[in-house]
């Protein structure tokens, strides 16, 4: 007997036996128990978002897993997978083997960083294949942009694949185009020459990721290469993003001008897909100190869970800081060591030495006006505060998504990775932020951080920004709500399925 059969005769059975009266309707095929497979990897950037979908694809009825590997691998990582399954309890949460070809001893501390974080998402690929042999059913793979390599995978088990792509569409709509430029381009050698990728506004050579800007025989650059050529083939392409943010960027994907002539995937704009940390022992400290503060009176300093600022530049912004004479929040991590390899660099950097790292006397001088806080803050729950103003950012794109769905106006610091293309996205073609100048030189000046501050914080120009920025706020809301764009395209893709979600 089918399940479905058995489900109905134990109703009716029950009803028979409580002698009351049941209407009995056509369950749909949302109720099938094939699994949706979800793949993405041990990084907050590409872990946090890919769980928010999940949760929302449970939320919607749809059986949903998360197989995550263990790269970068450290001792941590059963514990995060432990912490996840008990913050999303409706998510199944697998934490897949490393690759014994790559793990413990045998792996190279003098390797490159890229091209070791590369082949190690590579070599996971048998194992996701051999979990997904061992689910009763599963409906088709989501795999993260990183581990595109897993396509293969999908093929042979015969079952559609997707691509869970994190960052911008514009980001996507160039990362499209570039392998069907003339392959003899060097990007390197165009320096601020604009490139105008379909879609796309103007970026700047030197804008691009570091790796696009070698030479094309290097290995990491033909091992980005690498990451775009899935994109054409997966079946479609799930990105962290909404219609009314990127317009140019998702109508030009969706007429195919990224590629002309050669097949592009079907896009689904599913964001933004921004949740507060869940799991944390209660409310931080700094949230306390910000109930005290003035709306909209604080500028608030992160950058990112990966950045790695050095300790003379965090000497400069804090003069600027200082100067500026405005309230301010500000995550400090600790520099990464200067001997971290490629095995050791994300490992948890600790807490970091403030007095040593600031300029003497300058947590005293501004106590009470500033809060440094020397590791992590809740960078969601910070944002959505209302004292704060402002959000000197890396431009990385969950940051930028939070920023938008909670109004706050950015000043756009770019470390590495797609962050200065983000950046362009950002300042020039949303006008949601402005640039801190110098940083793409050795150093970022206190004069340009007190400058920008005043700049977002009391000049016409700023209360101009927090005007749009309100703007984009309520339009990221609509997009989820019922009837909204991203609601839409979710429905879209569960429908590509054949599965009908949950209202």
């Amino acid at each position: 007997m089918e399940w479905r059969e058995y489900l109905v005769y134990m109703l009716l059975q029950s009803a028979i036996q409580h002698t009351s009266v049941l209407i009995i309707a056509f369950i749909p095929e949302k109720m099938d128990s094939a699994v949706l497979l979800l793949h993405t990897w041990m990084v907050r950037g590409h872990l946090h978002p890919m769980a928010q979908f999940a949760d929302r694809l449970a939320g919607h009825g749809v059986p949903v897993t998360v197989a995550i590997a263990d790269v970068p691998s450290s001792g941590s990582s059963s514990d995060t997978v432990s912490r996840l399954s008990a913050s999303y309890p409706s998510v199944s949460f697998h934490l897949l083997p490393p690759a014994t070809a790559r793990a413990g001893a045998a792996a190279d501390p003098d390797a490159d960083p890229f091209i070791t974080l590369i082949a190690d998402l590579r070599a996971t690929s048998p194992a996701l294949l051999a979990f997904a042999r061992s689910l009763p059913s599963v409906r088709a793979l989501v795999l993260d942009f990183f581990c595109g390599c897993a396509l293969d995978a999908t093929a042979e088990l015969g079952l559609p694949g997707y691509l869970f792509f994190t960052s911008a569409a514009s980001a996507l709509a160039a990362y499209l185009h570039i392998p069907v430029m003339p392959p003899d381009v060097s990007f390197r050698d165009m320096g601020r020459s604009l490139l105008h990728f379909p879609g796309v506004h103007p970026v700047p050579a030197s804008d691009l990721p570091e790796v696009l800007l070698l030479e094309p025989d290097n290995e990491q650059y033909k091992a980005t290469m690498g990451l775009f050529e899935p994109l054409a083939r997966a079946k479609g392409v799930l990105a962290n993003t909404f219609e009314w943010l990127e317009p140019r960027a998702v109508r030009a994907i969706e007429e195919g001008s990224p590629r002309p002539g050669e097949p592009v995937p079907r896009l689904f704009c599913v964001g933004p897909l921004v949740g507060e940390e869940r799991g944390g022992e209660g409310r931080h400290e700094c949230l306390a100190w910000l109930d005290a503060r003035p709306a909209r009176s604080v500028v608030f300093l992160c950058f990112g869970s990966a950045s790695s600022v050095p300790a003379e530049q965090l000497r400069e912004i804090a003069v600027g800081l200082e100067r500026s004479g405005h309230a301010f929040l500000w995550a400090v991590r600790a520099p990464v060591a200067a001997g971290a390899d490629s095995t050791t660099r994300f490992e948890d950097r600790g807490e970091a030495a403030l007095e040593a790292l600031l300029p003497e006397g300058f947590l005293d001088r501004t106590r009470g006006r500033g809060l440094v806080v020397p590791t992590w803050a809740p960078q969601v729950e910070v944002l959505r505060h209302a004292a704060t103003g402002a959000f000197v950012t890396h431009c990385g794109w969950n940051s930028t998504l939070e920023a938008v769905t909670a109004g706050v106006p950015m000043v756009c610091w770019p470390m590495y990775a797609e962050q200065r293309l983000n950046k362009v996205f950002v300042a020039e073609g949303m006008k949601l932020g402005v640039v801190m100048e110098g940083y793409d030189e050795a150093m970022v000046k206190a004069e340009e951080v007190e400058a920008k501050v005043r700049l977002v914080m009391v000049s016409e120009q700023g209360k101009e920004l927090r005007e749009r920025m309100t703007v984009a706020k309520d339009m990221a809301a609509a997009a989820l709500e019922t009837g909204g764009s991203s609601t839409a395209a979710f429905v879209d893709f569960l429908s590509s399925l054949e599965i009908s979600p949950l209202d």
